[in-house]
């Protein structure tokens, strides 16, 4: 499973809401609900985040063994 816990944890850390994601970055509310529900996203979506944030994937998402 891919978890996307760490992206809530940078955010945090940068100062970046939600808000700022869906208005300033382009990501729309249904990703990030999907984001939230640990759900499937696509990968432009992750090249998006790891933008928005200055960041590496790894910063965002990991994968936990189920």
């Amino acid at each position: 499973m891919i978890s996307f816990n760490k992206l809530w944890k940078t955010m945090e850390e940068k100062g970046v809401s939600t808000y700022t994601l869906r208005e300033k970055c382009g990501i729309d509310s249904k990703t990030v609900r999907r984001l939230k529900a640990n759900e499937n996203v696509e990968t432009k979506t992750l090249d998006k985040l790891c933008s928005a944030l200055d960041c590496r994937i790894e910063d965002i998402a990991e994968y936990i063994k189920e």
